[in-house]
């Protein structure tokens, strides 16, 4: 049994990611040890949350990893926990486009057994936001809405007012939130700026967070309405093979435990301020196929990891960084000499541009015979992926699903090996397989395909 809060709003933009990563922080000051978790594909808010509970915040995606792997997913990062707080995305009911209820916050409060409360923008209404919690809270009978917190709050008046109205929804009131610039966090092209871009100021933000939870919401009752969650029928996620189950709760057992080597695959991971989107799993999962893996920073470190022989670039912002990543050139060079060898190398979005002959005119390590380039246009969705061509990451005609976020180009935008055919939102062929090589725009999530890490550690091998 876990105690668990889903914060979730009517839409964007209402503060959850205040008021979620407040509680955590609130709560895990005073004892509590805080399981943070975020539903959908977002990198950015787990990083505060991970700040404020000392935790890796773990993310809830229904739609890369399958509606069967959520709870156990779940339980796998809240093991040990007094309480989970699960921020939502988007607007309560908002999902996978075309796909229903597919990945939304309420699928996910839905499978979790979890009670909601919804995060209200009520700066430009009073009465009105009775009609709009009974209607959120009335939409789906199965979806639970314990509570309500009133936020941007402008006078006592206004208060009351809402208090009034709401009095007769049938829906507490848990908290009211006053407009206050100290929780503010800057955003830039693609959400917030990371914790590692910003972490002395990252860590006041979520100071403030806190303490404005701590002033305006009723932790005790929030407490209680997060005791008040059943227990779930599910057992915790493994990243140990042989425990492992395919996504959508199947029941059948990836693969089997790969033959024991000497010495250990030593697979190594960018990090620092220029690649921080990835998900925990992924490390779990490629030291559970039995490698070694070691993080290190491309705007850093002159050299890859001694005894390299696999190599993961995830998401982030090289476009931020690009002179600087430009600048590390022994550091390209020795990522092009990997590559050359024919060494495992898994590149998402990011990771794909870092191999690129430039970014932006600035050179890059001359893995890709492609340029890449920032754009005003946005490319954002979850994606339904086929593998073209075998790769280090999957064999031709493997399905997976991902997820799309960017504001760059690159061109061309498929090898002549590319790496996945998409199917929606129109039919593409995009990202390159060159020898060891697997670069793409999509973000996957391993926890979906647990057998892509035992794939790539079979390979550094």
């Amino acid at each position: 049994m876990v105690a668990r809060l889903v914060i979730a709003a009517p839409s964007s933009g209402a503060g959850k990611t205040t008021v979620a990563t407040g509680l955590m922080a609130a709560f895990a000051g005073r004892g509590l040890a805080v399981s943070p978790h975020k539903v959908g594909p977002d990198y950015i808010d787990p990083g505060y949350h991970a700040l404020a509970t000392g935790r890796p915040g773990r993310n809830l995606d229904a739609y890369m990893c399958g509606t069967g792997q959520i709870a156990p997913l779940f339980l796998h990062g809240a093991r040990g926990c007094d309480l989970a707080v699960v921020e939502g995305v988007m607007g309560l009911y908002d999902g996978a486009a075309d796909q229903g209820e597919l990945a939304s916050t309420a699928q996910v409060a839905k499978l979790l057994k979890a009670p909601v409360v919804l995060v209200v923008d009520a700066s430009s209404q009073s009465r009105s936001v009775a009609a709009l919690v009974h209607g959120f809270a009335s939409w789906d009978p199965e979806v639970r809405i314990g509570g309500v917190i009133l936020n941007k709050v402008a006078t006592d008046r206004h208060e009351h007012l809402l208090r009034e109205a709401l009095g007769e929804s049938g829906v507490p009131v848990l908290g009211v939130l006053r407009r206050a610039p100290a929780v503010a966090t800057p955003s830039r092209h693609l959400g917030l700026v990371p914790v590692a871009e910003r972490q002395a100021a990252a860590v006041a933000a979520v100071a403030a967070q806190a303490e404005q939870v701590r002033a305006g919401c009723d932790l005790e009752a929030l407490l209680a309405l997060a005791r008040s969650a059943p227990a779930l029928d599910a057992e915790p996620w493994s990243a140990e093979v042989g425990e492992r189950l395919h996504a959508g709760g199947s029941g059948v057992p990836t693969r089997s435990a790969p033959a024991e080597r000497l010495p250990t695959p030593r697979v190594a991971v960018a990090g620092g301020a220029a690649f921080t989107f990835s998900y925990a799993e992924h490390t779990e999962l490629l030291t559970a196929a039995g490698a070694e893996v070691v993080t290190f920073d491309p705007l850093r470190d002159e050299a890859l990891p001694e005894g390299t022989s696999g190599l993961v670039i995830g998401g982030g912002f090289p476009e931020m960084y690009g002179s600087e990543l430009s600048a590390n050139e022994p550091l390209r060079k020795a990522v092009a000499e990997l590559a050359a060898s024919g060494a495992p190398i898994a590149a998402e979005c990011a990771g794909l541009l870092y191999l690129a002959r430039s970014l932006d005119g600035n050179p890059m390590c001359g893995v890709l015979d492609a340029d890449a380039r920032m754009s005003e246009r946005l490319t954002l969705g979850y994606r339904d992926a086929v593998a073209v061509n075998d790769s280090v990451v999957a064999p031709a005609g493997a399905r997976m699903r991902g997820h799309e976020f960017h504001r760059t180009v690159i061109e061309p935008g498929a090898g002549a090996l590319a790496a996945w055919g998409l199917r929606q939102p129109e039919r593409r062929v995009e990202g390159f397989v060159q020898g060891g090589v697997h670069a793409s725009y999509v973000h996957t999530h391993w926890a979906g395909s647990p057998e892509v890490a035992a794939r790539f550690v079979e390979h550094c091998g």
